[in-house]
């Protein structure tokens, strides 16, 4: 077994696990799941989870004798859902959340963010983020498609180290092993090929969408992200003693650089700046000396037009030293620029949160002058 460490992951779990008979929800596979989520919450280590299982836990509820419709699926998904978070519920003492997403939430800046700075007050008040595709909505167009491509999101934009997926296989195998006994486990990759992803084959169950393709996907994603992905055996409840031991008894994909060059990289050079800030000296100090967010109370003017969520230029004494994500439009922050947080409230009506940049969403440029 290969060693790993971890601080804040994402654990997928599918329908397979959730309703084995794809039609009621049941703790069977849950349960050492739950027990690797309390032992590595009191270990001081933030767990995120991403369950499917709603469709097959209201299937029952909606009984039809052909292939349900669009709509016959949202209304199972619908009931499954309040089932599939109560199954979650009855395992803590701690409250867990939960978080319905569409692929259009995830590609709009401005939802992006609101989902991010969601999950991490979520993960600050100790809850447990359950995370699934808003089925009782999204039409094909609207989809991810598999919660192994949402689970890869849900590590992006949460900002977790490690993803973690829960399979019905030990993880990646040179040939499908319940076809191919000759077929050799592989327990390392160090970088996604095509030949990885020759190795995969199509959907696993008749209960869940996503078969090795979706994972070596999702791993790809977290990859150049700078995040680890395991794929392991989710019913097999040792598995999970092992990962609360720091072993990974399943497939361990490495990522191709760290987290914090992958989103550097992906702030400065692929998002394009729709407005400037201009700060102060305590606001740039605070910022390039001590790491700190952004603060309202340290603008002195604006430019451009922007909305929440977009990329705005930071500068100091006409200099550019950062670049980050706005969490407040333009005509918001010319309202605010210069007030204390505390006020942000009494001036709009309402906040978005304290700071205006967090530290989370900006980035220092290479500025020789810095």
């Amino acid at each position: 077994m290969k060693d790993f460490t971890w601080q804040r992951a994402v654990i997928k779990v599918g329908s397979a696990l959730i309703a084995p008979d794809g039609e009621h929800v049941s703790a069977k596979y849950v349960l050492p799941i739950a027990r690797f989520i309390v032992e590595s919450r009191a270990a001081g280590k933030e767990v995120i989870v991403v369950s499917s299982g709603s469709v097959a836990a209201g299937r029952s509820r909606i009984p039809v004798n052909h292939s349900p419709s669009i709509a016959e699926k949202q209304a199972m998904a619908a009931i499954g859902q309040m089932q599939m978070m109560a199954n979650w519920q009855r395992f803590f003492d701690f409250p867990c959340a939960q978080v319905l997403l569409t692929a259009d939430d995830l590609h709009d800046r401005t939802r992006y963010v609101n989902i991010q700075n969601t999950l991490r007050e979520l993960l600050a008040h100790h809850a447990l983020p359950v995370v699934n595709e808003n089925d009782t909505v999204a039409v094909a167009e609207l989809k991810v498609g598999d919660n192994d491509n949402l689970g890869a999101y849900t590590a992006i934009v949460a900002e977790a180290d490690t993803l973690i997926i829960c399979s019905d296989i030990n993880g990646l195998y040179t040939a499908d092993p319940r076809k191919d006994l000759s077929a050799s486990f592989i327990p390392y990759v160090d970088a996604i090929t095509p030949d990885i992803y020759a190795l995969a084959g199509g959907a696993g169950t008749a209960v869940g969408t996503g078969g090795m393709k979706t994972k070596i996907e999702a791993a790809d994603k977290c990859s150049q992200s700078g995040i680890q992905t395991l794929i392991v055996n989710g019913r097999d409840g040792a598995v999970f003693d092992s990962l609360i031991n720091g072993r990974c008894p399943g497939t361990l994909f490495a990522p191709t650089q760290s987290r914090n060059k992958a989103r550097s990289l992906w702030l400065t050079h692929t998002l394009s700046t729709r407005g400037v800030v201009s700060i102060d000296e305590g606001a740039r100090n605070a910022i390039v000396e001590r790491g700190a967010s952004l603060l309202p109370s340290g603008i002195t003017d604006l430019s451009g037009r922007f909305r929440a969520g977009d990329a705005i230029e930071i500068v100091h004494a006409g200099v550019a030293i950062a670049k980050g994500l706005v969490q407040y439009d333009s005509v918001e922050l010319k309202r605010i620029k210069g007030k204390k947080s505390k006020d942000i409230s009494a001036v709009l009506g309402y906040d978005s949160g304290e700071e205006v940049v967090h530290r989370d969403n900006l980035v220092l440029l290479d500025n020789p002058m810095l």
